[in-house]
């Protein structure tokens, strides 16, 4: 398959985020929320608009996504909490555990939230994946990862693709009874090419993948075989999304954490025009 490269993108929204992370366009609003970890802040983003919001989180937070009667699920350091339409917090399950904080989440297929987390440190298997029901009833899926990151469905929601970052690779599962069975390799990044990070699962079934550390989004076929990849300016690439009112544009964060001379893009949250065609995401159902 011939592999087609692009570099067209534009600078959504120009800012200097420490760790941009975690695009998720949310229909009911029009807008897509992103944030940035270690800056504690959750942001929106309206394109039809061009309007902005800014929130401050009290903790480093990990991921944000839209609830099913309004409101946000937030994936934060010592747990999952609740949002509510008129800015309440509450906490839905609550796990305190020195040198560790939230990362990357997605929603599932039958409403749960699905929620990484890692060492500070980056401590090999200090991590986990766990899958967080809308009555706060926890359980573990995978124990003893290392840096928990990117999670999508495919259309049919028969798969799921994980990301564990240092393993280099973006794996496969088979989803049964809601739960991540017979996993497996679906690519492996080469060594040259940075480390796998957010993903996205477009319309096609192919997987989209963040690379940090190398400056890209790369597209993925179902059988692993590479067939895009779009060359961005912030080397640090970390999670990619389709948004806008027909989900055909790709929003992709980015990252300036420990960079001497980072390139203005840096930190900002960049978009793709008409990069392909995104499939509707569930809400989280607490």
């Amino acid at each position: 398959m011939t592999t087609v490269t692009t570099t067209a993108y534009e600078v959504a929204v120009a800012t200097e985020a420490t760790l941009g992370e975690g695009p998720t366009w949310d229909p009911a609003t029009g807008r897509l929320i992103w944030i940035d970890v270690l800056g504690s802040r959750i942001h929106t983003y309206d394109p039809a608009t061009g309007r902005r919001t800014v929130r401050t989180a009290e903790q480093h937070v990990g991921a944000v996504k839209p609830r099913a009667g309004g409101g946000l699920v937030l994936n934060l350091r010592d747990g999952v909490g609740l949002l509510d339409p008129d800015d309440t917090f509450r906490w839905l399950h609550r796990e305190q555990v020195p040198g560790r904080r939230a990362n990357d989440a997605a929603v599932a297929p039958d409403g749960s939230l699905w929620a990484g987390t890692m060492r500070y440190d980056e401590a090999t298997g200090g991590g986990t994946l766990s899958r967080v029901a809308p009555d706060g009833t926890v359980t573990t899926l995978l124990p003893d990862v290392t840096v928990s990151n990117g999670i999508g469905w495919s259309p049919d929601g028969r798969r799921v693709y994980y990301v564990d970052t240092p393993t280099r690779r973006v794996d496969v599962f088979d989803y049964a009874d809601g739960l991540p069975v017979g996993r497996r390799p679906l690519v492996t990044i080469e060594e040259d090419a940075g480390f796998p990070d957010g993903l996205t699962v477009d319309a096609d079934g192919c997987v989209w993948v963040a690379l940090w550390g190398g400056g890209a989004v790369r597209r993925y076929t179902p059988t692993g075989e590479l067939d895009r990849v779009i060359a961005l300016p912030a080397t640090l690439t970390t999670a990619c999304a389709f948004g806008g009112a027909d989900l055909t544009d790709l929003y992709v964060t980015t990252a300036r954490v420990g960079l001497e001379r980072p390139h203005p893009t840096a930190g900002s949250l960049l978009v793709i025009p008409g990069a392909g065609r995104g499939v509707a995401q569930p809400a989280f159902e607490g």
